[in-house]
């Protein structure tokens, strides 16, 4: 008997697999950008990391048949651009700036936000993926989970510019929720195609923007680069090939589930390697992160 080809309503575990394996690579991304501030201006770090991520699937995709020759029409030349703005542009640059000003945890706690987001969007511009009470009750489930998670204090600080860095960091998860749904409604092209016009994209936007705000960057200490390096191979590269594959496959509303594993590995990564603060919810708040993702996901196993 064949096995059911992956879909919205069945993920399969290929796609189970990716995502939890995709919340721990990106749950890094937090902690490498604050190490890589350290030395290395935000524009600069945002412009680096989709720099080096672009070349490096300009490389890897004409070898596995992926090439950029596989876009197919200018309308997926134009998702393509527009997937780049989204998700990579305007999100890294609004991260960058925010963590200058509030940690790394908490970048990656409102991280949370993406999947309630992406449902409320996917309710207009992607039906198909069968936006229904349980779904909607299970994501709610969640980000109460995460707001447990922020807790009551998440909100004081004596500077200024510590709101405005946690109003980027909100901003940025809204960036995501739209680029998951453009991406699904992306003409079909391989995921390594899609990643690297998007990167490029990217690209064009930030390096001239970092140059001219910023100046061409200084080659600081090793560890600060080693980090950037690192956000642009894995949170970055790998992971933009990863994130399309899912959503073509398993619908925006899957993908963005593993917006409720960023902000616990994000936290988990702040606490044992840059000495961050442990909030004394997080076991509770896990509890209902997880729940809520179950719940949500009821209905699509009961029609399996």
């Amino acid at each position: 008997m064949a096995m059911p080809q992956p879909s919205p309503a069945t993920p399969g575990a290929l796609n189970w697999a990716l995502v939890l394996g995709l919340g721990v690579v990106w749950g890094t991304a937090f902690m490498g950008v604050e190490v890589a501030l350290r030395a290395y201006p935000p524009f600069t770090v945002a412009a680096g990391r989709v720099l080096i991520g672009a070349l490096v699937l300009l490389v890897v995709g004409p070898i596995l048949g992926q090439g950029l020759t596989r876009i197919p029409s200018a309308r997926g030349w134009l998702f393509a651009c527009l997937v780049g703005i989204a998700a990579a542009a305007v999100p890294f640059s609004l991260l960058s700036w925010g963590q200058q000003h509030v940690p790394s945890a908490f970048a990656g706690v409102t991280m949370g936000a993406v999947p309630l987001l992406t449902l409320l969007l996917a309710m207009y511009f992607s039906r198909e993926e069968g936006v229904g009470p349980r779904r909607i009750a299970g994501v709610s489930l969640g980000f109460l989970g995460l707001v447990i998670l922020v807790g009551p204090g998440a909100f004081s600080g004596e500077s200024p510019l510590v709101g405005w860095g946690r109003l980027a960091c909100v901003l940025s998860a809204c960036c995501y929720a739209v680029a998951n749904i453009l991406t699904r409604r992306a003409p079909r092209m391989p995921p390594i195609a899609l990643a690297t016009a998007a990167l490029l994209t990217a690209s064009l936007v930030l390096v001239p923007l970092a140059l001219m705000i910023e100046g061409v960057p200084d080659i600081p200490r090793a560890l600060p680069s080693a980090a950037l390096v690192w956000v642009a191979l894995g949170p970055t590269a790998l992971a933009a090939l990863v994130q399309v594959r899912i959503i073509q496959t398993a619908g925006a509303l899957f993908m963005s589930q593993v917006s409720y594993m960023v902000p616990l590995w994000s936290v988990i990564f702040g606490i044992l390697i840059l000495g961050e603060t442990l909030p004394k919810q997080l076991f509770i708040a896990l509890g209902l992160i997880f729940t809520g993702i179950a719940f949500s996901q009821w209905s699509a196993r009961r029609r399996r």
